[in-house]
């Protein structure tokens, strides 16, 4: 025997509350990869773009950045593709174009620096990562994010002035652990 049972205007909007945190906890879990893999990148990237800096005197040696996106495109298609992929939301699509943006602005900025107008493109990075990383806070309404991004923004904005040559990538290197942390917290909090 079947119960064809209507629903109240309260217990639809129970349920879709329901299925709509649901979602968002299943895109934070997802997130959490990207967040925890360009972490790790970034802190890869910076230490040796820092040994090598450090070590040969060169600045020449920032040219790896834009060997960065080369290699974390491919791995991020290899860590997407797996069978437990979240179908695209909004809020994913939403977060792909913030992230989208800042890798834009980023490289711009760099080749700009480079070719035209010199200027300090870490300050100019790091305040532009940590606003990324807080606007993705914001839009998943979770917090370590955006207080993650906040101390990389505000801090690093602060430590770029005061930082010289190659010390300012150390900046990257502490930008890379907050995103790992980030991305371990949030798959730790969305299990």
């Amino acid at each position: 025997m079947e119960l064809n049972k209507e629903m109240t205007a309260q217990e639809s909007l129970a349920l879709i509350s329901e299925t709509m945190n649901n979602c968002r906890k299943a895109i934070l879990r997802n997130n959490s990869k990207g967040f925890f893999l360009w972490g790790i990148l970034l802190t890869v990237f910076s230490l040796v773009i820092y040994l090598l800096w450090h070590t040969t005197g060169s600045a020449v040696w920032n040219l790896v950045w834009f060997a960065m996106p080369l290699v974390g495109y491919p791995l991020a298609a290899l860590v997407y593709k797996k069978k437990d992929a979240v179908p695209q939301s909004e809020v994913g699509r939403m977060l792909g174009q913030i992230w989208a943006v800042f890798a834009v602005f980023s490289l711009s900025l760099s080749a700009l620096s480079l070719l035209a107008v010199p200027m300090n493109v870490t300050l100019m990075i790091v305040v532009l990562l940590g606003i990324a990383e807080c606007i993705s806070g914001v839009v998943l309404r979770n917090w370590p994010i955006i207080a993650c991004g906040a101390i990389l923004g505000i801090g690093g904005a602060v430590a770029a002035v005061l930082l010289k040559s190659e010390a300012q990538l150390l900046l990257f290197t502490l930008g890379g652990v907050l995103l790992a942390v980030t991305g371990l917290i949030v798959k730790s909090q969305y299990r």
